[in-house]
């Protein structure tokens, strides 16, 4: 089938790269026989921010790029397939692993995005919930009204390694431990995936006992600077207070990686601005949009 190249569509270069790890149908009657012109469409919407109906008819039935879109962020597909282009990823080279930083973005979330029913989702044919389902669908009241706050892990190259969805007055301390636990990158050879960076960077919000005691166990080298009253604090208790955080301000210049990866992010306008009412839904548009900048050269 030929495939009309628009503006923001996969090239041939990023197609060839995605379409190994893209799910099979294995059932006949040509269920996917437009697949590429399909992801497009999926791909179109969070770079432009336009409502699903909207579409342009270059993608076809609206429905279907949403339906599939919507599948696949229930079952976990996006996610394989955003864990298998990172394993290509690292087999190549082109993962920085010298330095990891954390660090969070609010989305304020449209007015289209609230009002989602009470009721639980379904994943389409199964019994269960979505994966990333969220019973607070990850929203919440904040000072510029309602907001979501994806916080994420960032290599050197400034590209996304993993991220959370979670309301958006939620703090950054907590959320430190499970970005970490969801870096988990295949290598090529098989055995386990690599979970640890050489060096991981983070603001001062993320400094605390419980996360600095974290990485140490973990085998972690960080910088994450000590606030003015966590440091007085340490002082007042004298020896009791343990000994003071190590900072390298060369290394902490680097901190600006994961916030240019989150630039490159909000670049997508369905990831700037909230559009999407259900939280595992959403939580897909971002995976998408991760899975685009890895498949850049």
């Amino acid at each position: 089938m030929s495939v009309t190249k628009g503006r923001g569509d996969l090239t041939h270069v990023e197609w060839a790269r995605l379409k190994p790890h893209l799910p099979r149908s294995g059932q006949r009657g040509g269920r996917w026989a437009s697949h590429r012109r399909v992801i497009n469409g999926i791909l179109h919407r969070p770079r432009t921010g336009v409502p699903w109906r909207d579409l342009p008819a270059r993608f076809g039935p609206w429905k279907t790029v949403y339906e599939r879109h919507r599948r696949w962020s229930a079952d976990g597909t996006w996610d394989k397939i955003f864990a298998a282009v990172l394993a290509d990823a690292d087999a190549e080279g082109r993962i920085d692993w010298s330095m990891v930083s954390v660090d969070s973005t609010s989305c304020r979330a449209h007015q289209h995005a609230a009002g989602a029913r009470k009721t639980a989702p379904r994943v389409p044919g199964k019994r269960r919930t979505p994966r990333q389902h969220r019973p607070d669908e990850g929203l919440g009241r904040s000072r510029g009204g309602l907001t979501c706050k994806i916080h994420l892990a960032g290599e050197g190259g400034r590209r996304p390694l993993a991220l959370l969805i979670t309301p958006g007055q939620w703090g950054d301390a907590p959320q430190l431990i499970p970005v970490m636990e969801r870096i988990r990158v295949g290598r090529a050879g098989g055995g386990h995936p690599r979970t640890r960076p050489d060096h991981l960077g983070g603001d001062k919000a993320y400094s605390s006992r419980c996360n600095r005691r974290y990485l140490r166990r973990r085998q972690i080298k960080h910088t994450i600077p000590e606030p003015k009253n966590q440091r007085a604090n340490r002082q007042r208790r004298g020896s009791r207070g343990g000994r003071p955080a190590g900072f390298d301000k060369t290394i902490y210049k680097r901190r600006n990686e994961v916030e240019r990866t989150i630039n490159a992010l909000k670049n997508f306008r369905a990831v700037a601005t909230r559009f999407d009412k259900r939280a595992y839904v959403f939580h897909g548009t971002v995976t998408i949009a991760s899975i685009r900048l890895w498949l850049r050269p």
